[in-house]
């Protein structure tokens, strides 16, 4: 394929992004990574930014990621939290894998989070829910559905004492 040029491109193939796990909490704002090119203790954070950066963008497209290369003589890795507060870890000599399952640990959300708003979406999309919680409350407001028994009453042929009782609806 012509255009899949460049180092490692299989990185931003739709299916490679799509594949990503790391889905950031809510709280999170920006994330910033300072590792040196060419330095052994920051190995770890370039191939953390080279194999999982362009999976967490594509994840949380409402997160600010910033890469700053050979501007510290550690790497580091900033997060910053919509109350202003911040996380600072230390990247020295870890890993890639290591550094995954760090970040993953404590700036992103389980597998039940993730689980929980999927299902709460679902329920909330579905036309045919209603009651309290969602967008309709009763099904008498959508229109062609019979009117709501508590503003108008149903015809008698409907009425439980008229239709199992034998009375007769012209005796009313």
């Amino acid at each position: 394929m012509p255009f899949m040029k460049g180092q490692s491109p299989v990185r931003y193939t739709l299916r490679y992004l799509e594949q990503g796990k790391l889905m950031l909490k809510n709280n999170v704002r920006i994330i910033t990574v300072n590792y040196n090119t060419g330095h052994k203790p920051s190995r770890g954070a370039y191939d953390f930014v080279f194999w999982h950066l362009p999976q967490l963008q594509f994840k949380n497209p409402d997160v600010q990621f910033l890469v700053f290369k050979n501007m510290t003589p550690s790497p580091f890795l900033r997060v910053y939290f919509d109350n202003g507060k911040s996380i600072l870890s230390q990247l020295d000599l870890q890993t890639k894998d290591e550094i995954y399952q760090h970040f993953k640990s404590i700036f992103c959300k389980t597998d039940d989070q993730m689980q929980q708003e999927a299902y709460v979406k679902e329920q909330k999309t579905n036309p045919a829910n209603f009651g309290i919680g969602f967008p309709v409350e009763c099904i008498c407001t959508i229109a062609g559905q019979a009117p709501c028994t508590a503003f108008v009453a149903p015809p008698k042929e409907q009425r439980g004492k008229y239709k199992y009782m034998g009375k007769d609806v012209e005796e009313e």
